[in-house]
Formats: structure tokens, sequence, C-alpha cells
């Protein structure tokens, strides 16, 4: 006895599920596929959003240092209190302020700095004590004089 045998299989013609996929079947792989497209764009803005603030606190963080070094570099000992100012790094413009604070001995100070960036919000701090003033070693002081004198 033969197996039974369409006229479509006659022909030549197979199944439609021998042929490919479904409609349906193809709906679902695109919901897949665009439920990772969207999770990677979102991965991407994280990612982009947390190179520029990182970029915004490295600045700030340099600018914060550069003024207190420069407090700290200073011929005399900055005045105690608060100051403030704006400096422009990196194209942008940082407001900074820096307090002088005494710590137990009269001729250290304490300088902090804290930069907020375009935003307004705190992005750099910076903290460094400033070392007594050095007295010039009576030593080195004429013989620096002498040599002026011979040249």
């Amino acid at each position: 006895m033969e197996p039974f045998v369409s006229s479509a299989d006659r022909r030549g013609l197979r199944c439609a599920a021998e042929h490919g996929f479904t409609l349906i079947e193809i709906m679902v792989a695109l919901a897949v596929f665009s439920l990772a497209v969207l999770a990677l764009i979102r991965l991407e803005t994280a990612t982009a959003r947390g190179a520029s603030i990182l970029d915004e606190t490295l600045v700030a963080n340099l600018v914060a240092r550069n003024v207190a070094v420069d407090a700290v570099s200073e011929g005399r000992v900055p005045t105690l209190g608060m100051s403030s100012g704006i400096e422009v790094n990196a194209g942008r413009s940082w407001t900074w302020q820096r307090g002088v604070y005494p710590t137990g001995n009269p001729a250290i100070v304490r300088i902090e700095v804290a930069v907020r960036g375009p935003s307004g919000n705190v992005d750099g701090r910076a903290t460094m004590v400033r070392p007594p003033d050095r007295e010039p070693d009576p030593a080195i002081a004429p013989a620096t004089n002498a040599a002026a004198t011979a040249t």
C-alpha cells in the first residue's frame, strides 16, 4: 500500500511549515530584536552621560587644585576667611570658593577650595596645608649677595 501523497506534493510544492517562518514568528523575532536595540541605546546614553560627568569632575578638581596651589605658593600666608573668584579652564568658567582656616600653629593654615561648575553643583574640592614660611638661612644669604656683586 502506498502512502497518501497530496496533489501539491506531486507538483513539487512543499508544505507551508517547511517553506520558512510564519508571520507570527517574524513579528516575535522583530519584537525581541527591537528590545535589544532599545537596551543598547539606553546603555550608550548612560555611558555618554557618565563620561560627561567624569570630564566635568576631573576639570573641576584640577581647577580646585590650581587655586589651592596658588594660595600655598604665594609670597605670604593668605588671610584667614573666605574668598571667591572665577577661573576659565577647558573653555568653561568655574566659580571657586576658598576658605583659609587656622590650625594649632599660627604659622600654618589649612586651605580648602570648592569649585562649582556651570550646573551650580560643587564638582571639585581640594584641601592643602600651607607650611610656615622659612626664615632665610644667614649662611646662604651673604654668599648670594657676594656672588651678585662679583659679577
